[in-house]
């Protein structure tokens, strides 16, 4: 039981941390968002629709959390 906790809570930090340098690798100017450019630069598939759904406060941009919101 404690070898499938464990495995669990790396496999959590693994994905964290993976999902983490994706913002920052998309928040390319560094400026605490990320532009629909931005985004599509890391994720070529990512249809204007979903990028506007995920904006949930209709900035233009996306703040870290509504960028988690954008299915990988």
């Amino acid at each position: 039981m404690k070898k499938v906790l464990g495995v669990a809570l790396i496999s959590l930090f693994t994905s964290t941390a993976a999902f983490a340098a994706s913002f920052a690798d998309a928040d390319a100017d560094a400026s605490g968002t990320v532009s629909a450019e931005e985004a599509a630069s890391i994720m070529p598939n990512l249809t204007e629709e979903v990028f506007k759904a995920a904006d949930a406060d209709g900035s233009g941009d996306l703040s870290e959390a509504e960028f988690s919101t954008i299915p990988q």
